[in-house]
Formats: C-alpha cells, sequence, structure tokens
C-alpha cells in the first residue's frame, strides 16, 4: 500500500493495525493536507455486520463536530475497498505518552491528570448529546496533538441513539479492561458506561495502574463486577481528596449511582484546575475593560510617585535577594514526535528543581508553556514575563541514550550566563536536571558578585539605572530526592490556592524565565 495513490490521497507510510481496521499516513493531493486513512480489516469486507459496523463510524463521527473528537472528512470506495479519511493527529496516544513518562521513573503530573480527564470528558459530553456511546473509550483510542490537546477517536464500536443494535443482545463489545460492569454482562449500554471507562483512564493517569487487573479477561471482568478498587490515594498518597472523590464516583459499579454525565464530570475535574489553566483570558489584563482601568490607576499612581521623587532626597535602592527565572519550553530534537511529551516532562521537572532554590522565583509552567514554537525573541518573552533571566534549551533522545543542551540567558541583556551540554544515558536523568539547577545557583551567585562590585563603583551598565545585588549570597539549598512529590505538592498547591500574586522586580532580585532552545 504504501505508496500507492487511492483517490486523491497518496499513501506515505502506516500508522497502526487492530481489530477495527489498519490506518495509514496519506497526502491529499487536491488539499496538500495529511490525514489518516482507515480502511476495514480485508478478512472482515465480506461480512456484512462488519462492513455496516465501519460505515456507521463514520456517520457517527461525520455528526460530531468537537475539538476534542478528531474530525472525519469523507467515506469513500474505490476499486471495492472503504475507507475512511480523517484528521491526522501527529502527537501519538495518550497511551504512549503516559508510558513514555512513566518509563522514565516519573508520573504524570497531577494538573497533567485533570487537564487530559477535562478535555475527554468534554469530547464524551459532545458525542453524548448527539447520542452517540462510544463503548470503547481507551488509552489507545485517545490521540494528542503536538500541543497537548486529546483528541477521541476509533467509534468503530459505537452506538448510535436510533440504529439498530449490531451486537447479539449478552455479547460483550470492547476491551475488558476499561469496561463497566453493565458492559461486561452484556447488559444494554448507554453514556454511563463511557464515564466508567473514563474513570479507569483518570485513575490509570494519576496512579500509573488500572484499578480492576487479573491473570485473563475473565479474571478481570470478574474484578470489575465484584471487587473494589485499592483507593487512588492509597497509591499516590498527594492526590487531592476532591479529585480522588471524582474518580470513586466513576468507578461506582451502579450506574445510577454514577456520576451523572460527562458536562457534569468535565465541570468537577474543571474545577480542580488551577484558575490560570482554566481562564480563558488568563489574567485581568488581557480583558480590554480591566486593562484600561489598570492603566488608569497605573497613571495616577505613577505622576503621585514623581512628585514624591522630586521631593524626597535621593536614596540608594534597596536590595532584593530574589531572582526571578522562567523556563521555556525544551524543544524536541529527536525524530519521534512522541518525544515531545518527553521534552515537555524534563523542562517541567527543571522547572520544579529550580523552584527548590533558595533566592529564586520561577514562573509556572502554565505562563511559560504558550512560548512553546514563539517567534517572539527572548528579550520580548522576558519583558512580558518581567524576569531577569530566561532558560532554555532542546532535548535529543535517541534509545536509550538522551543529550540535554541548556543555555541561561540575561532576560535583558541577551548575554549567555550559562551553557551546557549533557550527553548521558536515560537513567541518569534525574541527575541531569539536577545539575543544571545547581548550575544556574552557581552562575546566579557568580552574576551577582561581579554585579555588585560594578554597582558599587557608581555605573549603570547603559541602562540608565544603578543595579544593586543582594548584600548575603545564599547557599543552595540541596534538591530533595523525592522530586515527583515536590512537584506534585507543588500541583496540589495550585489547585487549591487560585490566585497568586507575584512582586515585580528586576535582575538581580528579579525574576528568571526558563526556555527551550
Amino acid at each position: 500500500m504504501i505508496g500507492r495513490t487511492i483517490s486523491h490521497y497518496k499513501i506515505l507510510e502506516k500508522l497502526g493495525e487492530g481489530g477495527m481496521g489498519v490506518v495509514y499516513k496519506a497526502e491529499d493531493i487536491r488539499l496538500g493536507r495529511t490525514v489518516a486513512l482507515k480502511f476495514p480489516p480485508p478478512d472482515r469486507l465480506e461480512n456484512a455486520e462488519e462492513v455496516e459496523r465501519f460505515n456507521r463510524e463514520a456517520r457517527a463521527v461525520s455528526a460530531l463536530n468537537d475539538p476534542h473528537i478528531a474530525t472525519i472528512y469523507e467515506l469513500d470506495e474505490v476499486d471495492g475497498r472503504k475507507f475512511i479519511a480523517l484528521e491526522y493527529v501527529p502527537g501519538g496516544t495518550l497511551k504512549t505518552f503516559a508510558k513514555n513518562v512513566h518509563d522514565a521513573g516519573r508520573n504524570l503530573s497531577l494538573e497533567q491528570v485533570v487537564d487530559f480527564s477535562v478535555q475527554i470528558a468534554r469530547g464524551l459530553a459532545h458525542a453524548h448529546e448527539n447520542g452517540v456511546v462510544h463503548r470503547d473509550l481507551k488509552p489507545d483510542n485517545l490521540l494528542l496533538t503536538d500541543k497537548g490537546q486529546v483528541k477521541i477517536t476509533d467509534f468503530g464500536l459505537a452506538k448510535l441513539k436510533g440504529s439498530p443494535q449490531l451486537t447479539k443482545s449478552g455479547s460483550t463489545v470492547g476491551t475488558v479492561s476499561y469496561m463497566s460492569p453493565e458492559q461486561t454482562r452484556g447488559e444494554e449500554l448507554d453514556a454511563r458506561s463511557d464515564l466508567f471507562s473514563l474513570g479507569v483512564i483518570l485513575y490509570q493517569l494519576a496512579t500509573g495502574q488500572l484499578p480492576f487487573r487479573g491473570e485473563h479477561e475473565m479474571a478481570i471482568g470478574y474484578s470489575i463486577v465484584n471487587e473494589e478498587p485499592v483507593s487512588p490515594k492509597t497509591l499516590r498518597p498527594d492526590l487531592p481528596d476532591d479529585l480522588a472523590r471524582v474518580i470513586t464516583r466513576c468507578l461506582e459499579k451502579d450506574r445510577e449511582r454514577r456520576i451523572g454525565s460527562a458536562k457534569e464530570l468535565s465541570e468537577a475535574l474543571n474545577a480542580l484546575l488551577p484558575k490560570e489553566a482554566t481562564d480563558k483570558k488568563r489574567t485581568l489584563l488581557n480583558s480590554r475593560r480591566a486593562r484600561w482601568a489598570v492603566l488608569g490607576v497605573i497613571a495616577v499612581v505613577a505622576i503621585a510617585a514623581i512628585a514624591v521623587i522630586q521631593r524626597a532626597p535621593r536614596q540608594p535602592p534597596v536590595p532584593s535577594d530574589r531572582t526571578w527565572i522562567a523556563v521555556l519550553p525544551f524543544e524536541n530534537l529527536s525524530a519521534d514526535p512522541e518525544n515531545e511529551y518527553f521534552s515537555d516532562g524534563i523542562t517541567e521537572d527543571i522547572i520544579t528543581q529550580l523552584s527548590q532554590i533558595s533566592d529564586l522565583s520561577v514562573i509556572s509552567r502554565t505562563s511559560t508553556m504558550r512560548y512553546k514554537d514563539t517567534d517572539k525573541s527572548l528579550r520580548e518573552i522576558g519583558e512580558e514575563l518581567n524576569v531577569d533571566a530566561i532558560l532554555e534549551g532542546s532535548v535529543r533522545r535517541a534509545g536509550g541514550q538522551v543529550r540535554i543542551i541548556s543555555q541561561l540567558i540575561d532576560a535583558r541583556s541577551d548575554e549567555h550566563l550559562l551553557a551546557e551540554t549533557y550527553d548521558r544515558e536515560l537513567r541518569d536523568i534525574f541527575k541531569i536536571q539536577s545539575d543544571v539547577a545547581e548550575k544556574i545557583a552557581r552562575a546566579r551567585s557568580k552574576t551577582y558578585t561581579g554585579r555588585k562590585k560594578q554597582n558599587h563603583s557608581g555605573t549603570d551598565s547603559g541602562h540608565g539605572r544603578i543595579r544593586r545585588v543582594s548584600q548575603r549570597p545564599r547557599i543552595l539549598q540541596q534538591v530533595s530526592e523525592r522530586r515527583q512529590r515536590s512537584r506534585d505538592c507543588d500541583v496540589q498547591k495550585s489547585i487549591r490556592d487560585r490566585s497568586r500574586v507575584r512582586s515585580r522586580s528586576r535582575w538581580p532580585g528579579g525574576r528568571v524565565c526558563a526556555a527551550g532552545v
């Protein structure tokens, strides 16, 4: 099939194969875009029920229009071969992403767990509102864009409201580990079955384990129907109580006691996200009305301040002992696009490491992720985030080897304060992150010492300001070996505290920002 042209699609490579069909990456010659082509299994083309199931998938998804559901472009047939042309999602599956994170010895952050689950719930809510029950929801059928957006796919087993039933009464369809109790019993299913499946996914994302396990399918099915799963807080003690309760409600064996709808689930999960991650406008300054109000207040305060300064005797600037840094998303230089999420994980861990260093204040990951793939200069980014320095870097992963390049840059002058290259084995990844944090702390101390001498001489480094440094250099606090717990505690604190106020200051004693190169 590779290299062949079917209709106006040139097949480029095979993406995957499963019980519901074979999927290829292809080029739409007419529109010049990349698509995915799905063909039913060749051995099922003679089965009228399987052909109808394939047609039903196309009809089901074509009726849906939601950013969290992969779009179907058309259903066609060439030389007796049916196929579906659908949206190509380059980031891989949620299953692969989670596996890469766990293989690196980490858990998904709580923010990632909630964010992914909110997106899935929103896509399900749209499907359910349009009379479509997925019936085979699992991480394999959840695709991720290179921006981390989740898209539900593979509606081959979907049940459409008003359509005749293809599955015989008493038989089961789906993947047993993610089935609801009623699904394992072969009962009539409704939207609440999908909510149980999402509960399994949510449990797995949060803890790294499936709630129901067994040596074979019958044993797993028995566990789903008869056994209670281990509390997710037992496996992950830092899990917020509210999130644990949401997971438990999804996994209720009696669907009447289960959470009521995907929309309700989405709202419950969304309430757990940090405010800056859920507010579409990010801050009040993104509101035009609020921006003008704030500017008006600033103008009044500025005029008053100028008057006071002109009358008051000159005083030396008050030294500040905090430095602000921003870490930009590290660029993935690996051939495999799925390593994009590995790179994002490196960025997040370095942010956590730096947050544990005395006198450093680090801009949140949520605020810096918007600069991924940006065309803005580091000076512009530094100005927008009001930081003193920016950490940028790249990650190249090949097999068990990893190369990480990091550069610390003065946000105002574009001066390189630190540049390091690490070629290590993948198992040393945490050591690399600790080294990066330690060297940044040392670079900060060295930079402060030099600038302190310069500032005492009365020069302004060309910026029209006398810049002073802290009178007491601080000692680098040792980075805790329990990196994962610390990172997730930060996220948990963010979930509980919806607002955060940062003082605006400059380097030295200002802000540092970490970025990817």
